[in-house]
């Protein structure tokens, strides 16, 4: 009984003490905010047509189906084109800030504000990935991605450091920042731009009154207990969701295993075949066919990918087998990004995946991309030193990074 309550007591302290896998979680917000900023940019010319008022899908038809599904896009707002061409460009620069992790909790917001508003606006626009993409920009706003690897996570050891040479910080951007979201937010509740189903809007409320919370705690508590609380709270959201944003790529690749496992083309090892020698995924015609030559090599291709969909959830138990396993993915969608020409796509999906990488690989990688950047700038601002992306996971964990980042 001791050892049950004992190993009870250590999982509750996982939980609670610290925020798990912020190299992964920084991963997961730069994959994700890349994938779409880089769309978003691809599609800059076309962005009328595929968005906005110039678009088959018309004002009219997405009114009647946002007014049948309740779901939520800021572009159903108005019809105007101006207010289209700004909600574009604030996904464009949430994007773009949520990469470098700038007010990461703030950016992850508008950032979810950004995709829903676009993809909802236009619901056959999208494909697989932009499912993943939708799901994961609102999983993000629940966790705490500007830890590490971010200029969040710089501004915080700034303001430590300052601290320790006796100097007072004030961070007067944070509160000017949620004020002006409260205010829009304010506005657009009481001229009842919200109403619809009440999965976004509570979540919008949730968040700003959470910072805002933290905020009031962080100024006026008279000890460290409330604050504490608080941090733990956040604990506990973090890892819920980045448990979620597990489940979620295990589910998509046990259903896509699955699923391929009942058709006859994949039973009768082909299916690799057809999709190369479709025009509209073959943007490069002799590389498909180098690939399809051999009945052998489409044969191992079809089978294996069924195989490692299918066996992916049960190796995480395998540290190996699941490394193994995750590279052979990665390297999958890496060559269905340029075979078939889907690279948002595999970036959706490689990004999903990173969650799952070790975070001593991680270290390495950040190790390599500080000494990169020595080397680039090498007369610039001060890099990020080795050493902290050296540092154990525990390390970074405990590092002091408020809710707002």
């Amino acid at each position: 009984m001791n050892r049950f309550a004992l190993t009870v007591s250590r999982g509750i302290a996982r939980v609670t003490e610290s925020a798990r896998g912020p190299y992964q979680t920084a991963v997961i917000r730069i994959g994700f905010s890349a994938t779409w900023l880089l769309f978003l940019l691809r599609e800059f010319p076309h962005r009328q047509e595929m968005y906005g008022p110039d678009g088959p899908w018309d004002w009219d038809l997405a009114q009647q189906l946002t007014g049948l599904n309740g779901a939520f896009t800021a572009l159903m707002w108005t019809d105007g084109r101006v207010w289209f061409e700004a909600v574009y460009a604030l996904a464009l620069l949430s994007s773009a800030l949520l990469l470098l992790g700038w007010r990461t909790r703030a950016m992850s917001v508008l950032f979810m504000v950004g995709v829903l508003s676009l993809q909802n606006r236009s619901v056959f626009m999208g494909d697989g990935g932009d499912n993943v993409l939708h799901l994961m920009s609102i999983y993000l706003v629940f966790t705490r991605c500007g830890r590490v690897w971010s200029l969040d996570e710089r501004r915080v050891r700034l303001a430590r450091e300052a601290r320790a040479r006796g100097e007072r910080v004030t961070d007067r951007t944070g509160p000017v920042l949620w004020a002006v979201l409260g205010a829009v937010l304010v506005g657009v509740t009481v001229a009842g731009r919200l109403d619809g189903d009440p999965t976004v809007p509570v979540l919008l409320w949730g968040v700003w009154l959470a910072s805002a919370l933290w905020w009031v705690v962080g100024r006026r508590a008279k000890s460290a207990e409330p604050r504490i609380l608080l941090d733990v709270i956040a604990n506990i959201v973090h890892n819920g969701a980045l448990l979620v944003i597990m489940t979620e790529a295990c589910l998509i690749y046990a259903t896509a295993g699955w699923y391929k496992i009942q058709g006859s083309r994949w039973q009768d090892g082909t299916a690799v075949y057809y999709p190369l020698h479709l025009d509209y995924f073959s943007p490069w015609p002799a590389l498909a066919d180098l690939m399809s030559f051999s009945g052998t090599i489409v044969m191992l291709v079809t089978y294996g990918t069924v195989i490692v969909q299918v066996a992916f959830p049960f190796t995480l138990f395998n540290r190996r087998v699941k490394n193994v396993l995750l590279v052979a993915m990665m390297t999958e969608h890496a060559v269905i990004a340029v075979v078939l020409g889907l690279p948002f796509f595999s970036l959706a999906m490689i990004a999903a995946d990173s969650v799952f990488l070790p975070t001593s690989f991680l270290h390495r990688l950040g190790g390599w991309a500080a000494r990169a950047r020595g080397r680039l700038f090498p007369r610039g601002g001060p890099s990020l030193p080795a050493q902290r992306d050296r540092r154990t996971a525990e390390d970074a964990e405990r590092a002091h990074v408020g809710f707002t980042t």
